[in-house]
C-alpha cells in the first residue's frame, strides 16, 4: 500500500511548525531560538502528527510507524539517515534537511520519553502452519542460514533494546513489509556494517510477509519498554547507531 507524500503547501506548513528555528548548517554554531508560541517541544513537533499520528502513536492506516516510546538513539539516527539520504521519504527529508544534530536529538528525546498505550493488534490471518513458521523465525531464527532470532536484538518482548534498537510491535504489516523490502533492495540503508540489510537479504519474500503479518498481530504489554543494553556482545555488529 502506497501513501502519497504531502503536497508542497502542506510540506511548507509542516516545516514551519517543526523548524521554528534558524536553519543548519547556516546557523550551525548557535542552537535555535524559538518564538514564545513554540516554547515547548510538544508544540514544536505537532507537524509530526500529520503522518505519525497524535503524539507519534501512528495513524489507523498504519503505513507510517509509531515513534512514541522508541529508543532515543534509534530515532535520532533515523532522522540523520533521512537527512543524509540513507532513508528515502520526500516529506521527512524536507522536514529535517535544515535541522541541527542537537535539535534532532531534542526531537528524538521527546518522542522516546512518551509512554503511551498501544491499540489492539490486527489479526494475522495466517494458517496455523504459517503462524508457527513465522514465530520460529522471530523467536528462534535459522542458525544454519546464519539468521539469528529477531528477539536476540529486539528483546524478548520485541519492545526494542537500548541504546538504539527499535521495538517491532505496534507496527502494521504494510510498514514492516515495506521496510524489510527496502533493506532487501538497498532502498533503505544504514552505516556499515548494515546488519538489517544483511539479515533481510537472507529472508525470502514469502518469509518477509509471514514475519510482518505475525509481528503486526502481537500485542504490546502495558508498560513495555526497550530492554536494557546487552551485557555481552550481540551476534551481529550493526553500524546503525553510528553518527
Amino acid at each position: 500500500m502506497t501513501r502519497r507524500a504531502p503536497g508542497a503547501s502542506a510540506r511548507v506548513l509542516m516545516a514551519a511548525m517543526l523548524l521554528g528555528a534558524a536553519p543548519w548548517p547556516a546557523a550551525r554554531a548557535a542552537e535555535p531560538t524559538l518564538p514564545a508560541a513554540a516554547s515547548g517541544m510538544a508544540e514544536r513537533v505537532q507537524a509530526c502528527s500529520a503522518c505519525h499520528g497524535p503524539q507519534g502513536r501512528a495513524t489507523p492506516g498504519g503505513y507510517f510507524p509509531r515513534i512514541a516510546g522508541k529508543p532515543a538513539a534509534y530515532l535520532y539516527h533515523q532522522l540523520l539517515n533521512f537527512q543524509a539520504g540513507r532513508r528515502h521519504n520526500e516529506a521527512m527529508q524536507h522536514l529535517v534537511q535544515h535541522l541541527s544534530p542537537a535539535y534532532l536529538q531534542e526531537i528524538a528525546g521527546h518522542f522516546a520519553s512518551l509512554d503511551l498505550p498501544y491499540p489492539p493488534p490486527a489479526p494475522d490471518r495466517l494458517t496455523p502452519d504459517d503462524r508457527a513458521r513465522a514465530e520460529q523465525l522471530v523467536r528462534q531464527g535459522v542458525p544454519e542460514r546464519r539468521l539469528p532470532a529477531c528477539t536476540t536484538c529486539h528483546g524478548e518482548a520485541l519492545a526494542g533494546r537500548l541504546p538504539a534498537t527499535p521495538g517491532l510491535t505496534g507496527l502494521s504489516a504494510d510498514y514492516l513489509i515495506g521496510q524489510l523490502g527496502a533493506w532487501r533492495t538497498g532502498q533503505r540503508r544504514a552505516h556499515a556494517p548494515d546488519c538489517m540489510a544483511d539479515m533481510a537479504g537472507r529472508l525470502s519474500a514469502e518469509e518477509v510477509g509471514l514475519i510482518a503479518r505475525w509481528l503486526a498481530a502481537q500485542p504490546t504489554l502495558p508498560g513495555a519498554r526497550p530492554a536494557p543494553a546487552p551485557s555481552t556482545p550481540l551476534p551481529l555488529r550493526c553500524g546503525s547507531a553510528l553518527p
